[in-house]
């Protein structure tokens, strides 16, 4: 039975318009008793529910959330779906734990069977968080990609994905060759990228694991492809930056041997960004190139602290990562209780309006996907979170006491986690319910 055509959806609900640092109050839109009305999978309008119902002809089903809150489908700008078997291993930093979890994990996904299985629970886990659209890694296999790209074609999620590239410093089981990757990743490009809701991200794992040639041809691929993505890491942990400096000792810094290979643009998305200095953070505003904050992975490796101030002071596009397995949870809930700890050591403060947004609208316009999703604003593809207040006793007992919706979304973000998450709907349609 095919889904109806018009469709509205009532109860509290909040998108934002802009930056609440740039735009305060006015950066918000929240109707205490609203409806969106969903026509072929798109918004329609949005109001409050008086105005709009008298407006809906008498078929129109309504979905009553009353209750509850609805907001835009959170956006994972950063997520490594090959490593979901390996969230939550003990002790180790950044290099160590590639060595002795990731890469061994990694080598498994060239058997297609095993990365379709891994794919299928890694897309149900987003949107069983809320999460309907991310930037997510796979491996040096092709089949890795494809498994991905599948599962989020058949759940119509709009995720971006690409096969890792990495030509030296790592086990021969997970080594590509720069002629080889460049080949695979235009194969995959071809077949994939612009198809319904997909998009590619060509990816080097990180400056280490590339040589020069395979970071220029990388750097090919962005301008032979225009529109499609560059993913990577960059400054997250400080023995990386060493190393970085050792390999590429002509470059003045980490970022800037990203920018050598012409990989430093619009739609490059850089994980981490920690032990970046400002005139890193400069050019990364002026080129147009994105941060994924990543505080469960910064905190779980004991990477550093994320410096939103700066970033924000110098222009520079931010979302936030789950960075998933060294990230400890796929909730953007829990994501964004540590992004507040992390900026709390850090002595600056996180707003819970600025932490949905980060979630949403900010998530989004750091892949420039915001004339696409992030909003309630009409056209956007209608992907949203519904949660729930009351999912847990202490949440329900915290949040009856709670005066402003600003208080009402600190403690969301703080105590909230999968529990809070009621239902999640993709392109106007129910992709995942609560029991």
């Amino acid at each position: 039975m095919s889904p109806p055509p018009v469709r509205a959806i009532r109860g509290e609900i909040l998108h934002f318009l802009g930056d609440p640092v740039e735009h305060g109050a006015a950066a918000l839109e929240h109707f205490a008793d609203g409806v969106l009305v969903v026509r072929d999978g798109y918004v329609a309008e949005l109001g409050d529910s008086d105005a709009l119902l008298a407006k809906l002809s008498a078929e129109t089903p309504i979905e009553d959330f009353r209750g509850k809150l609805i907001l835009p489908g959170f956006v994972d700008t950063h997520v490594h779906y090959a490593q979901s078997d390996i969230i939550a291993s003990y002790g180790e930093q950044l290099l160590t734990w590639l060595e002795k979890y990731t890469y061994p994990a990694e080598r498994h996904f060239a058997n297609p069977a095993h990365a379709a299985a891994v794919a299928e629970f890694f897309c149900d886990e987003l949107l069983r968080n809320g999460t309907t659209s991310a930037s997510a890694f796979a491996t040096v296999h092709p089949a890795s990609v494809d498994a991905l790209f599948a599962a989020a074609l058949k759940r119509r999620m709009r995720l971006i994905v690409g096969k890792v590239l990495m030509d030296r410093n790592c086990p021969d089981f997970v080594r590509d060759s720069a002629a080889g990757g460049y080949a695979e990743s235009r194969a995959l490009i071809e077949k994939w990228h612009g198809r319904e809701r997909l998009l590619y991200a060509v990816t080097p794992r990180f400056a280490a694991t590339s040589t020069p040639e395979q970071m220029r041809l990388a750097g090919r691929l962005l301008a032979e492809y225009p529109g499609v993505y560059l993913q990577s890491h960059v400054a997250e942990n400080r023995g990386e930056v060493a190393w970085i400096a050792e390999l590429y000792p002509e470059a003045r810094s980490y970022l800037d041997v990203y920018e050598r290979f012409g990989q430093l643009g619009p739609r490059s998305v850089f994980a981490h960004c920690i032990w970046l200095d400002d005139t890193d953070r400069a050019r990364m505003a002026a080129s147009g190139a994105a941060m994924s904050f990543c505080p469960t992975s910064n905190l779980f490796l004991g990477s550093g602290l994320f410096d939103l101030d700066r970033a924000q002071a110098l222009g520079v596009r931010v979302g936030i990562g789950t960075d998933v397995g060294a990230g400890t949870s796929f909730s953007m809930l829990r994501t964004l209780s540590e992004a507040y700890k992390v900026l709390q050591l850090n002595g600056q403060r996180l707003s819970a309006e600025r932490a949905f947004y980060l979630a949403t609208l900010g998530g989004a316009r750091s892949l420039y996907l915001d004339d696409c999703i992030g909003s309630f604003a009409p056209g956007r593809e209608a992907d949203f979170v519904v949660l729930d207040p009351a999912a847990t006793p202490l949440l329900a007992r915290r949040s009856a006491a709670c005066a402003t919706l600003a208080e009402r979304l600190f403690v969301l973000m703080m105590l909230g986690d999968d529990r809070a998450v009621a239902e999640t709907w993709v392109l106007g349609e129910p992709a995942w319910r609560r029991g």
